[in-house]
């Protein structure tokens, strides 16, 4: 038996009053995940295949600044 299918025979025997316990349990523990997954991935060393999924995604009005920022504090290219 996967753990999913232990995991939802699990919440079916789960007594009604503690299924929004569990909810929130599952909720929070997927809140973890995603932000230490966030917190491990770094944009340096990335390659520009891994960047293209942000491609067309700028959603602001302040792109002249911005770009002046990065082309500011950018390092020198490493080959």
């Amino acid at each position: 038996m996967t753990s999913k299918e232990l995991l939802i025979q699990e919440i079916e025997t789960l007594p009604p009053e503690l299924l929004t316990e569990a909810l929130n349990l599952i909720r929070e523990i997927k809140t973890s995940h995603i932000a230490k997954q966030s917190s491990t991935n770094n944009l340096r060393g990335s390659t520009a295949e891994d960047l293209l999924e942000f491609a067309g995604t700028w959603s602001g009005d302040d792109i002249r600044e911005c770009l002046q920022l990065v082309h500011d504090t950018r390092m020198p290219p490493e080959f």
